[in-house]
């Protein structure tokens, strides 16, 4: 720490010395002929074309090592797209520039012009005839060969992260590259990308505990949005028959390697299409993901291998619990029974008062972790999918299915629930659950019902997990590793809050 204090104190003693000099550490603006992957590009492909003489490049990054020799020096520095050696002359830039540079440290912005040529070791380096300091940093980086490690300060301070950490800049910019093929999947199949809001006067769509606001204007409270599903089955009502968005919820719940109170999803509905037809399109989407991102439906996650081409599994909840839960088969109809099991397998059930809830939280705890291959499981119970179509064969369960994939949820979709008569009276059994205790049920929506009640066509949907997809992709191990700013709690002297 105090070493770290004498550093910065140097630096800001250099700057002070560096402005009583006239120098300007912060010019406005730098006009670049070439990125680093350009220059890389041209060495690959026309190595013969660089010469003394040209082509001349000019570009821009920030320094991450240097090497001096007395009157020239060499040095590492990076931009968007990738890390350049360059070599700096005294003869080349001149005195007055040299010095400026000999003033310079690691972490500052500079702008380069040169021409390339190759070491004695052969490695391509531009040779710098013009230099321009571009923004002067105050602190120190990280010790360059350790990079940045602690997971604490990882994710609090993940601008430095994404400085000193190749592997995380590798996620972020492979999480920019799934969002952007599912976004081109569904506009590939004629669905409508909308906007619904964010900020709802009732919280709907999922069942979660929201966060509340307060909006002076308009004298009423807020919430901010758990999902998007009851909007954007409003627009499929109004005749958008295939919409999506790529959202971001928030949910005040739990913090953990797989969940942050703020997360982003892809939900979709789509008019005359079953959970049945989802559960193809899903193997089609994730697995196309894959392959893009990837180049390959086979994709190792913590020592796992998983194969996602194919067909993929399809196994019923109760057929779920009895093979690999070991739950006979006779106690999923009896609660106390299943309570008395969970019990004894040391599972803990807070939210006793309904059966579904007591058989989905032994489903979470026996199941869950062991669906490493992907999994769909279906005929969950209509008291714990208020949203979902009935089966037609069996009332008591729905045409919903979740997608599971290393040992957890990936997915959540059904068949919609387009009855409003229905629909009212699954509303009327949540808001039961809720005077019983369950803040996460359901609350009364009554402009949905009126909504219904025009009219929705045979519809189903669906909402995917962006996180977790990222985490798997990536063989991240936690949800923080695929979130550029996680919520923390709030540390003495740092202002970023849970």
């Amino acid at each position: 720490m105090e070493k770290a204090r004498d550093l910065l104190q140097k630096r800001k003693e250099k700057i002070e010395e560096l402005k009583k000099n006239n120098i300007n550490l912060y010019p406005n603006g730098f006009v670049t002929s070439h990125t680093v992957r350009d220059i890389q590009n041209v060495v690959e492909n026309d190595p013969d074309s660089l010469t003394q003489d040209g082509p001349v490049f000019t570009t821009a990054g920030r320094m991450m090592a240097i090497n001096n020799f007395g009157k020239s020096a060499f040095i590492r520095f990076r931009d968007r797209s990738g890390q350049l050696q360059a070599y700096i002359r005294k003869d080349q830039i001149g005195d007055g520039d040299y010095r400026l540079f000999k003033q310079l440290d690691i972490g500052d912005f500079i702008g380069l012009r040169g021409t390339m040529f190759q070491t004695r070791t052969g490695e391509w380096t531009l040779l710098v005839r013009r230099f321009n300091l571009l923004s002067k940093a105050t602190r120190s980086l990280p010790e360059k060969f350790h990079g940045l490690r602690d997971p604490e300060k990882r994710y609090r301070q993940r601008y430095i992260d994404l400085i000193m950490n190749a592997d995380t800049r590798d996620i972020f910019i492979k999480r920019s590259q799934i969002i952007q093929q599912i976004r081109d999947f569904f506009l590939d199949r004629d669905f409508l990308e909308v906007e619904t809001p964010m900020m709802q006067p009732i919280p709907g769509g999922a069942e979660a505990a929201p966060f509340k606001t307060h909006h002076k204007a308009l004298g009423m409270d807020l919430y901010l949005r758990i999902a998007p599903e009851l909007y954007l089955k409003r627009l499929v009502i109004g005749g958008f028959e295939r919409v999506f968005e790529i959202n971001r919820n928030f949910r005040n719940e739990g913090v953990s390697t797989q969940h942050n109170p703020e997360f982003t999803m892809i939900e979709f509905y789509q008019a005359y299409a079953t959970y049945s037809d989802l559960m193809e399109l899903t193997e089609q989407l994730i697995t196309g993901v894959a392959i893009a991102v990837n180049g390959s439906s086979k994709i190792s996650y913590q020592g796992q291998i998983i194969e996602l081409a194919g067909k993929w599994r399809r196994l019923t909840l109760f057929a779920a619990l009895e093979e690999i839960g070991g739950i006979d088969r006779q106690l999923l109809n009896d609660k106390e029974s299943l309570l008395d099991f969970a019990s004894r397998k040391g599972v803990k059930v807070t939210k006793t008062g309904r059966l579904g809830k007591v058989i989905t939280k032994l489903f979470d705890v026996l199941v869950e972790p062991e669906l490493i291959q992907p999994t769909f499981i279906t005929g969950y119970p209509a008291e714990v999918s208020p949203l979902s179509r009935r089966n037609d064969q069996e009332p008591d369960l729905t045409e919903r299915f979740e997608l599971f994939i290393a040992g957890r949820e990936i997915a959540n979709g059904f068949s919609e629930l387009n009855d409003p008569v229905d629909q009212q009276q699954r509303f009327v059994q949540q808001v039961q659950g809720r005077d019983a205790g369950d803040e996460e049920a359901h609350r009364m929506d009554d402009d949905y019902i009126e909504a219904l009640e025009y009219g929705m066509p045979p519809t189903a949907g669906e909402g995917i997990g962006i996180d977790r997809l990222v985490m798997l992709l990536t063989d991240a191990p936690s949800i923080r590793e695929v979130i550029l700013f996680p919520h923390m709690k709030q540390v003495k002297g740092n202002a970023q809050e849970l």
